[in-house]
């Protein structure tokens, strides 16, 4: 099995190069996925998202209010580290259960947002970071995504920066570049995972006469 861990900035396009990784065959455990799980109702991390920020931070229907909570914790830095406390932990327990269930030949590719922020880079085999300008950054956030560009700059600078993902990166994939360009990228990138698994699987040599 090969680990691979995936991050890049908000709007650089790392949705995208996991759902395209996917397409390719990888395994896809996806820590943004897994932390809406975890903070779902009933769940004692939404509970303790609860007793951190308040009853205010709930929908009308008991489930988590994402953007109310979001424009709480993007602009604090020590709120984002309160919630960051509750979550990761929780996030992390489930991603180990998913890879232990992957096949042994798996090349299992971990979506984490925060990677560089929290230091995770040792945990895995490969990093590969998602790269774009920041201006590239802002303009999907803004028009893709609805947000404010008050909000939109919050986030990002909320994340590490751009030569930090570069510096922990064994694998950059630059993507200020169409669908199919970047298509083209992600399966040069894929190519090399599946040869870094298969040599990470080979039997030792047995011992010189």
């Amino acid at each position: 099995m090969l680990s691979v861990g995936l991050t890049g900035g908000i709007g650089a396009g790392k949705s995208e190069v996991s759902r395209l990784l996917v397409e390719c065959g990888a395994v896809l455990i996806d820590a943004d996925r897994i932390a809406r799980e975890v903070v779902e109702p009933g769940t004692p991390g939404l509970d303790a998202v609860v007793a951190a920020f308040g009853a205010d931070v709930l929908a009308e229907d008991g489930s988590l209010d994402r953007p109310r909570l979001g424009s709480l914790v993007f602009a604090d830095p020590e709120k984002l580290a309160v919630l960051n406390s509750i979550v990761h932990p929780l996030v992390g327990a489930r991603s180990r259960e998913l890879e232990a269930a992957a096949a042994e030949d798996a090349v299992v590719v971990h979506d984490v947002p925060l990677l560089t922020e929290n230091g995770l880079a040792p945990l895995y085999d490969v990093v590969v970071v998602v790269d774009a300008d920041p201006a590239t950054q802002l303009d999907r956030l803004v028009r893709l995504r609805g947000m404010s560009e008050r909000d939109a700059r919050a986030r990002m600078a909320a994340q590490a920066g751009r030569e930090q993902r570069r510096e922990i990166a064994d694998i950059v994939i630059d993507n200020d570049v169409p669908l199919e360009e970047l298509r083209r990228r992600v399966k040069d990138v894929w190519a090399e995972l599946t040869r870094r698994a298969r040599a990470s699987a080979r039997p030792p040599r047995p011992p010189q006469e």
